[in-house]
């Protein structure tokens, strides 16, 4: 543990002159600043709101024990796959024991969980996902590509589509961007893939037909009370007898159903042209949305070579902007700068001030293709520019928001799923996909069963400041055909020798990058694969300007950031937060997998 106060604070630097992150003035916009009635007010409201998640005011791990979900730990042999239901890891393994690959696997579970956990991800909604390649033959190396399947704004977007202070870009059917999922999923498989497509669809079609509910979707029905019981839409699946649907009763989705068995059929086009896209497009213009058929018929997967990092002796693949993969490495060449060795309270604030200036930077991402100049875009994950933030990283004390110079607002978002797969051969597949807000648009296609995205709140409105009092970004307006800014961070590691480590990535919005970050560190201080997902996480985005913590944290490490000036707010640990589902293979060539106990995921293999 840490020693005295004096000795943390005799380790302090001292910050550069000017103290923030060096951008080049002719890709530095002028940007609004938010009033301070504004930051007052939002901050307080946060704080007041954050307060309901817990019964005490200040908990950790030292004073007290909350229940936890339970976490389970796997160990395979031949392949594994970690979703947040144990459903969707098993439908994933049988592919795997009948011939499919990790792509397969994959597939066959992202398309489950959209299914039993609707209210993350489905078919409606979009993502990406990383792949790694092995090796054809001995002395080659292997190959990482990401797939970019990230919900695009229909072809009447504009900047100014949505009045300000409104929530039209959250809720119905002017928040619905066009969904990707189905041409990513296509994607890969065309690429990729090993059995029929019919094989990995099917399943979840079955599924759909009627399944016990679970306790996550158990646990969220009723907190949207309203769009459950008196939406007749939604009232049909999840409040049948005018009652919430619990954990044990059956849950039929018979008309989506419908729709998978048609998809498994005749493929992803049966989604994007015909009677079923018809059907999505009316309930989308009904409910005041700008959906066509043109966006539908129109819209385009991106497949590239994943970005390429390291962090000490590991290779990192991540995807690009528009996703927080720089941001995920700019904040590992941050840390690598540190002895990291011993998990103490100068650390645990050196990682705090490292997810800062993360967050700083991630104000700076957005679709690259409707940005002039990329340069900043391409600076971030570089060693080079971690050297220039290092000089203003400070050991003694953290800083107001400012100090970091963000130039805009970080949006929020929880509906999120994250599958991680390795199969035999070594092909690796981590897949984050996504209808953004929980049930996100809440805008369900009754004919189709379709739950449709919200992804148009993930870009900014103009001349409106955010939940937080933040004005918006001039890199994120809404346009035509544009792709809004993602925290995900489906990531693939290998060993120095590029022998495959890891696919990890995450759900919960904004902290998704910052679960994962801390993930990757706890296995550095030698926790296993699990303990490492389950320890207590730390959170910090700007605005407001505190740091959550889980209530499980050590209270020794809490403490060291109250005396470098962190305004704590610590948070019951079962509350909806970040969840991170990794497999990997160990030094003797054992596979393990874990799923988050935050949202009772259960990882399989065999």
């Amino acid at each position: 543990m840490e020693g005295s106060k004096e000795k943390a604070l005799s380790l302090s630097r001292h910050p550069a002159d000017p103290p923030f992150l060096p951008i080049p003035a002719a890709v530095r916009p002028e940007v609004k600043r938010p009033s301070y009635f504004w930051k007052f007010f939002w901050v307080a409201f946060t704080a007041c709101s954050f307060a309901l998640f817990t019964s005490n005011a200040f908990r950790s791990s030292e004073h007290f024990v909350p229940k936890r979900n339970p976490a389970y730990l796997i160990k395979a042999v031949h392949g594994a796959v970690a979703t947040e239901n144990h459903r969707c890891s098993d439908i994933g393994v049988e592919v795997m024991k009948e011939g499919g690959n990790a792509i397969d696997a994959a597939i066959a579970s992202t398309l489950c969980i959209g299914v039993v956990n609707m209210f993350s991800s489905g078919i409606g909604g979009g993502g990406f996902l990383t792949v790694r390649i092995p090796p054809g033959s001995p002395g080659m190396s292997s190959e990482v590509f990401t797939v970019d399947f990230r919900e695009m704004a229909p072809s009447l977007s504009h900047e100014t589509m949505y009045p300000p202070l409104s929530n039209l870009s959250q809720f119905g059917g002017l928040s619905v961007a066009v969904p990707g999922e189905l041409r990513g999923l296509e994607e890969a498989h065309r690429r990729w893939g090993s059995l029929p497509w019919k094989r990995l669809v099917q399943p979840s079609a079955d599924l759909a037909a009627g399944w016990e509910v679970d306790v996550e979707l158990s646990k969220r029905i009723p907190w949207f009370a309203d769009l459950m019981l008196n939406n007749p839409d939604w009232s049909a699946i999840f409040a049948p007898r005018g009652v919430f649907l619990k954990e044990g009763e059956m849950i039929y989705r018979t008309n989506l159903s419908k729709t998978l068995s048609t998809i498994a059929n005749e493929g992803p086009d049966a989604f994007y042209k015909g009677p079923i896209a018809d059907s999505i497009i009316r309930k989308v213009q009904s409910t005041g949305g700008i959906l066509t058929h043109e966006d539908m018929e129109n819209y385009q997967v991106k497949v590239y070579r994943s970005l390429k990092g390291t962090y000490h002796d590991k290779i990192i693949y991540t995807p690009d902007a528009p996703t927080s993969g720089p941001v995920l490495l700019h904040m590992l060449n941050l840390i690598e700068k540190y002895d990291f060795s011993e998990h103490n309270g100068l650390n645990t604030h050196r990682l705090v001030e490292a997810m800062k200036f993360g967050f700083s930077a991630r104000t700076r991402i957005s679709d690259p293709a409707f940005r002039n100049d990329t340069s900043i875009i391409k600076l971030i994950p570089t060693k080079a520019f971690a050297d220039a933030i290092y000089a203003n990283m400070t050991d003694d004390t953290t800083h107001p928001a400012e100090y970091y110079n963000p130039e805009y607002d970080v949006k929020m978002d929880h509906g999120t799923s994250q599958v991680s797969v390795v199969d035999k051969s070594g092909m690796a597949v981590a897949v984050t996909s996504t209808v953004n807000l929980v049930f996100g648009s809440q805008v369900l296609d009754p004919e189709t069963g379709v739950i449709l995205n919200d992804e148009m709140d993930d870009f900014s409105v103009p001349g409106t400041p955010n939940g937080f009092g933040l004005w918006p970004s001039p890199y994120n307006y809404p346009e035509a055909g544009k792709r809004p800014i993602s925290s995900t961070v489906p990531s693939i590691l290998e060993h120095a020798d590029g022998s495959f480590y890891m696919a990890i990535g995450g759900s919960g919005g904004s902290l998704i990058f910052g679960a994962v970050f801390q993930v990757l560190l706890n296995m550095d201080w030698g926790m296993d694969l699990s303990q490492a997902i389950e320890f207590g996480r730390l959170h910090n985005q700007l605005y407001p300007e505190t740091t959550l913590a889980d209530d499980i944290y050590p209270k020794s490490f809490l403490d060291a950031l109250i005396v470098r000036g962190h305004n704590l707010t610590v948070l019951d640990i079962n509350r909806v937060a970040a969840v991170v589902n990794v497999v990997m293979k160990d030094e003797e060539g054992v596979i393990y997998a874990a799923s988050d106990s935050r949202k009772n995921g259960i990882a399989s293999g065999y």
